[in-house]
């Protein structure tokens, strides 16, 4: 498996062989393939951006950076401290748009 900082490991194609892709895969490659998925991640840019949560992710960092001295911190450190906070912090508000965004996608693909 190959895996990132920034999303789930991705499996390697002799791992798929023989192996029916989930809803959530099919949704996934729709989105890619219609150039949606590139329009939602832009929206979240924005929205996040707009409500300051960049602003408070950078202040967390910057904040860990401090306490533990700069060159005690590794780019994984933060992603690990990070990660879970900001994943919590994101207004609901924003969730909701998001998702409704991808159900109106979906809806005249008719999976």
């Amino acid at each position: 498996m190959k895996h990132s900082v920034n999303r789930p490991p991705t499996p390697d194609a002799v791992e798929d062989q023989g192996k029916e892709p989930t809803l959530q895969e099919i949704i996934n490659i729709k989105l890619i393939e219609s150039g949606e998925k590139e329009r939602l991640m832009e929206l979240l840019r924005e929205r996040l951006i707009e409500c300051g949560w960049k602003d408070d992710m950078k202040s967390l960092c910057r904040a860990y950076i401090k306490k533990k001295g700069r060159n005690n911190v590794t780019v994984d450190d933060l992603v690990h401290l990070i990660t879970p906070k900001g994943r919590a912090s994101i207004p609901d508000s924003i969730k909701a748009e998001l998702l409704q965004k991808i159900r109106s996608f979906l809806v005249p693909t008719a999976l």
